[in-house]
């Protein structure tokens, strides 16, 4: 394939940019620091080559659904990035995500946990985890029920190789024509993390929520850390 490099760095500048100004902006209204906000560019069927561009843009951290194409991926890439699992994991794929990602967002269940546990503890590694909430109540999402996080932030808690930083949401699948809809979400989530840091005696740094169609919406209530895709890389093929 013919890739005509200086084009595609061009685009992906310009999408850069105009990120940055709607995060400038979108901080300036709800009186935060820009600086705050950590972006993941979410990468599901975007090419390496692409990723590599965007890493010298200043892209640090890519969020990737599937561990099989980050595996590929990371063939290219190695260690030049961070790597965020964004996707929901299977326990027959825990041993392979953690040759991989530096952070699993997707965490949504104490089995799941465990077979992480073990298998951190045979790398004899800490693992980063953010707890997945299924903050819309849609049965096509992921997530732990918002009424159990408090059981499963007390059984993860206990689990001496995960090392837990947050919380992660996705907004209703209506969020994409008016992301209003996910404020009810996003503020559910925020209002969970205060809870259990009060709860557990915990001081929780992320809350990963809002896409490129609700990021706004989401650091306005909250949001430190924001996964990106169609905005940075264009729509992804059907």
């Amino acid at each position: 394939m013919d890739i005509n490099r200086d084009e595609l760095y061009k685009t992906l500048k310009a999408n850069f940019d105009a990120l940055t100004e709607r995060i400038i902006n979108s901080c300036a209204k709800a009186k935060r620091d820009p600086k705050e906000i950590i972006i993941v560019g979410a990468t599901k069927t975007v090419p390496y080559y692409i990723i590599e561009i965007s890493i010298e843009l200043g892209l640090k951290i890519v969020g990737e659904n599937r561990v099989q194409e980050a595996a590929e991926k990371y063939q290219y890439l190695g260690n030049k990035i961070q790597w965020h699992l964004i996707g929901h994991l299977q326990t027959n794929k825990v041993k392979k995500a953690l040759e991989i990602f530096d952070m699993i967002q997707s965490v949504d269940s104490h089995h799941l946990a465990l077979e992480i546990e073990k298998r951190a503890s045979v790398l004899n590694r800490s693992v980063p985890i953010l707890i997945e909430v299924n903050t819309s109540g849609e049965a096509s999402k992921f997530g732990v029920n918002p009424k159990d996080v408090f059981s499963l932030t007390s059984e993860i808690l206990k689990l001496p190789h995960l090392k837990l930083q947050g919380f992660m949401t996705l907004g209703p699948g209506l969020a994409v024509q008016d992301p209003e809809h996910s404020r009810p979400c996003f503020r559910l989530l925020y209002e969970l993390r205060a809870k259990v840091n009060k709860e557990f005696g915990l001081e929780l740094p992320y809350l990963s929520m809002g896409m490129s169609s609700d990021f706004e919406v989401a650091i306005a209530e909250g949001s430190n850390m924001i996964r990106i895709g169609t905005l940075l890389f264009g729509k992804r093929p059907v």
